[in-house]
């Protein structure tokens, strides 16, 4: 019985982590231009923003190491510039967006404040949260995620039961792509790789005297566990927002139309307190990237105060300069960091999972060179320079669908490990 507690509540611990209020506002647009077709954009949605993640949490199991740990096999060189990019990125993309999406949802209804002042009190307060760590952050996350799962439970229930079941048209070209794209927005593979880390740190110190295959197996059973309640509550915002094709269009925004479906179905009260709910998970998420980012610098130049007090500063400045953006902006600037990096991240991630005989340091390298190779036309094609590029994409197959890189990794890994034999030892790196 001990041993099924102690799975829940990891699982548990997982679904926290992973479920930030920038998750809540994606997947509602995207059942409401996916209309009759929500349940594949819903598909592509759980591949990128659930499955891959909890392979992340699988790839953790299996090294029982830290983000440094994945990047390991192809060098040591690179795997601390990847690192470093992972928190560059974090820090200037997902800290400031919990900023802009705290405003939009939580301050901006209420208070007729601009998005600068919000994002500069915001920030003051995570650094000084950062500066001093208080447990205060994780009694509120202890209760702010059931919360707010409650609300999405009713909020999908009342859709469900009280909705007329009809759909709107699909307005996507490709809903199964756009759905895979849209899940590269959560940062969960990302998250998978820097929180994971966090939760291995936790059962090592509170389950000292298991085996290794003993924390392998929990860690597991709760990953799984926390992907099942990720893909319930990710379908049933899609298909909410897929039933609510009548009272919007499909040219709102994402934080609008969850302030929209909230109200329509709790009520102004509850959207209110759905509001504060969501502008208290954006802030323990920015704590927590912050102080992360702050942790790993600081580990890097010889257990330095300085270095975490500096990159916390830099890291709350470079917040307040993007979180007065707004959340669509933010977004749109994300993608083409993303097409370069995440197919990097997966790659990593899904090498760290397979059999220790198909994942050679031979493998890694010669997969996350391909990868890296043939992200960067994607990466091209998500800054509108597609056309100049044309003759070279047009032989990439998906690369119309942003993923050239996926046939291309493939290959070389099914071809590397045919042929490792008689691979040279020689690094690439």
């Amino acid at each position: 019985m001990n041993r099924i507690k102690e799975t829940l509540v990891t699982a548990f611990a997982l679904f926290s982590l992973f479920f930030g209020a920038g998750n809540l506002i994606l997947p509602p647009l995207l059942g409401l231009k996916a209309g009759e077709l929500w349940w594949l954009v819903a598909l592509g949605f759980a591949l990128s923003a659930v499955l891959i993640p909890i392979f992340g949490i699988l790839g953790h199991a299996k090294l029982q190491g830290t983000m440094y740990d994945f990047g390991s096999k192809v060098s040591s060189s690179f795997s601390l510039i990847y690192c470093f990019i992972i928190y560059g990125v974090s820090i200037a993309l997902p800290s400031p967006r919990t900023a802009s999406v705290t405003h939009e949802i939580g301050i901006a209804p209420l208070f007729h404040n601009s998005a600068l002042s919000t994002s500069i009190v915001y920030f003051v307060l995570v650094f000084i949260f950062v500066m001093n760590r208080t447990k205060i952050l994780d009694i509120i996350g202890k209760y702010l995620t059931p919360a707010i799962i409650l609300i999405l439970l009713f909020i999908m229930g009342i859709t469900l039961f009280s909705f007329p079941l009809n759909f709107g048209a699909n307005t996507f070209t490709n809903p199964l792509s756009q759905g895979i794209l849209e899940g590269y927005q959560t940062f969960d593979a990302i998250g998978a790789i820097v929180v994971g880390g966090v939760i291995i740190t936790s059962i090592n110190l509170s389950h000292k005297e298991d085996s290794y295959e003993s924390k392998k197996a929990l860690i597991t059973k709760a990953g799984w566990l926390a992907g099942l309640g990720l893909i319930i509550i990710y379908a049933g915002l899609i298909f909410t927002g897929a039933v609510m094709h009548g009272p919007f269009d499909d040219t709102i925004s994402r934080t609008a139309l969850i302030i929209g479906i909230s109200k329509i179905t709790l009520g102004t009260t509850a959207n209110l307190f759905l509001g504060i709910l969501v502008s208290l998970a954006c802030f323990t998420t920015a704590v927590g990237i912050v102080a992360g980012t702050a942790d790993f610098v600081k580990s890097r130049l010889p257990d330095s105060k300085k270095a975490y007090l500096i990159t916390a500063l830099i890291s709350c400045c470079l917040g307040v300069l993007m979180g007065q953006f707004n959340v669509g902006y933010i977004i749109a600037i994300a993608l083409p960091v993303l097409m370069f990096v995440y197919p990097i991240t997966i790659v990593l991630i899904l090498l760290n999972v397979v059999p220790e005989k198909f994942g050679s340091p031979n493998v890694f390298r010669a997969v996350v060179f391909t990868t890296i190779l043939f992200s960067i036309p994607d990466f091209l094609g998500s800054i509108g320079l597609s056309s100049h590029i044309e003759a070279i994409t047009k032989w990439i197959p998906l690369s119309k669908l942003s993923m050239g890189w996926v046939l291309p990794a493939l290959a070389i890994f099914i071809f590397a490990n045919i042929g490792k034999q008689g691979w040279s030892k020689t690094s690439w790196f």
